[in-house]
């Protein structure tokens, strides 16, 4: 392949809704004796700014119409733009159209708009048409003419073109290169919304457009060999991402390990001081307090072997009592929390090393939308789903039935909520054993439910736990009555299960016969 020379700009064309930079940018061209043409807008700018410009309109001696739906859309800019150097040279001077050597656009605020209160007339309004065909264009003859569409390269090019205004391959390549990310990006946000606005419900749209960047390479994947790096889905939320106050930069286990965290935290949607130590995307230890330093003592108190190294979150500001009593305690990867006070902040100094993670406060608020979960396979396909969306105990209560003889009291709903809770964080087969708002044997992730079972049992006998009277939640249905009686010898006394299997009646009589209340959600939570 061969590639142009080194290209000299004479002529450009500007039209930006972003005004960043662009008159420090115009300044520069001028000063090189550039001929600059503009629309609307950016031409006004300009103009204010004593800069000398050539109006689209008079250029192309057309005037703008449709209330500035059609500025350029006219051959002589774009067979200005598509131009090929000689190759076209005989054309143009024939039609007496002059080649333009630089393209500086950026488009209507499509994605600002919808991320805001805004109604679908205007969020139409702001699709940009004549951007994006000049975008495009510009991009496509990057051998012959330079695109630039971000205001974080003008220094760049402002400094080359001071030098000796000769832009290479290179770098008419790479700009080429971020022009045809923004069109794909532009055009995947309008895709997305009107697909979301057409949708029936909350269906899974028949197409869909990914639109991420890299926010953050990472050392390395789940293991060294691995790469790996932090992408953010552009225009998804609006929510804050979390803050690295203190210690070495996030892993990719150290990002799915916090994340689980806050999630488990979310999900207990308390107002009283809570804890949750996750190890390995799974809760180890979980408890619900009269104060945080108590909720912690209880959450590493349930199983203080898995605690090590794991991650710590809160779900309220974090002073020096609770942050010395955890570093002085254990070995702690990341403290989540949605503040740590200045002393809290100063304490942590002495282990710089321990990563404090600031998160967005917890709030009451129901999920009211369905984000999609992705996962990849060795195939290169793509598993998708919407989220298992987080349900308040309320509504949960409101959809349960109870199916024994004996049926719970307010204190033990309120127990069997919070392990259900915390059973939908658990990697399947999922059982939490819990007693007075503390976790005191989980097992997660065992082929055989009952395995799960006699893996939580263990876990309490090991933390010397006491389960007479606990609760029990199981993420999905019994199959067998088996586990029953194991919860019956170890005295539990109420379960909590989604209903389901076949043999219902077997379990729901196995537990009469105990006498073991029970607790069908209709509603199951794997996770894999």
């Amino acid at each position: 392949m061969t590639h142009s020379n080194d290209l000299t700009i004479r002529r450009a064309l500007i039209s930006v809704s972003d005004k960043t930079g662009l008159i420090e940018l115009a300044t520069a061209l001028h000063l090189a004796n550039v001929e600059i043409l503009s629309t609307g807008n950016s031409a006004n700018t300009l103009k204010q700014a004593d800069i000398p410009v050539i109006d689209i309109a008079d250029y192309i001696q057309f005037p703008e119409i449709l209330d500035g739906r059609v500025k350029t859309l006219h051959p002589k800019i774009h067979a200005g733009i598509l131009s090929r150097g000689e190759q076209d040279a005989a054309v143009l001077a024939d039609l007496h159209i002059p080649a333009i050597d630089l393209i500086v656009i950026n488009l209507y605020p499509f994605e600002k708009t919808i991320a805001k209160p805004h109604t679908f007339e205007e969020a139409i309004e702001n699709i940009d048409i004549g951007g994006p065909t000049m975008i495009r264009g510009a991009a496509k003859n990057h051998q012959h003419k330079l695109i630039i569409t971000d205001p974080v390269d003008y220094p760049e090019f402002i400094q080359a073109l001071a030098l000796q205004n000769q832009f290479n391959y290179a770098m008419r390549l790479h700009y080429a290169k971020k022009a045809f990310q923004l069109s794909a990006q532009y055009e995947a946000s309008i895709a997305n919304y009107l697909t979301k606005k057409t949708a029936v419900d909350s269906s899974l749209p028949e197409k869909l457009f990914l639109n991420c960047e890299l926010a953050q390479p990472l050392r390395y994947g789940e293991n060294p060999q691995q790469q790996a790096g932090l992408y953010q889905l552009m225009g998804a939320s609006n929510q804050t991402s979390p803050l690295l106050l203190q210690g070495k930069p996030l892993s990719y286990n150290n990002l799915l390990d916090s994340d689980a965290a806050y999630q488990t935290l979310s999900a207990l949607n308390t107002m009283q001081p809570a804890c949750v130590i996750v190890k390995h995307t799974n809760p180890c230890g979980v408890a619900i307090a009269a104060d945080l330093s108590e909720a912690y003592r209880l959450a590493y108190a349930a199983d203080s072997v898995s605690a090590f190294g794991g991650i710590i979150a809160l779900n309220q500001p974090v002073d020096y009592k609770v942050l010395n009593q955890i570093l002085s305690n254990q070995f702690v990867e990341v403290c989540l929390a949605p503040s740590f006070t200045e002393k809290a902040l100063d304490i942590a100094k002495s282990k710089p090393n321990v990563r404090l993670l600031q998160t967005s406060p917890l709030t009451q608020n129901k999920e009211t939308d369905h984000h999609l979960e992705i996962k990849m396979l060795s195939n290169a396909n793509m598993l998708i789903q919407t989220s298992d969306l987080a349900q308040d105990n309320d509504d949960i209560k409101a959809h349960s039935k109870i199916v024994t003889e004996l049926a719970p009291d307010e204190a033990t709903w309120a127990e069997l909520l919070f392990a259900w809770q915390i059973a939908k964080q658990l990697k399947s087969n999922a059982i939490v054993l819990s007693k007075e708002n503390q976790t005191i044997g989980l097992g997660a992730g065992q082929m055989s439910r009952v395995f799960s079972m006699e893996i939580a049992l263990l876990k309490a006998q090991q933390g010397k736990f006491s389960t007479q009277g606990a609760v029990l939640a199981s993420d999905a249905f019994f199959p067998f009555s088996d586990a029953i009686e194991l919860a019956a010898k170890a005295g539990i006394k109420a379960i909590i299960q989604p209903g389901g299997s076949i043999r219902d009646a077997q379990v729901i009589e196995m537990a009469n016969q105990k006498g073991i209340i029970m607790v069908f959600t209709h509603i199951r939570h794997f996770k894999h």
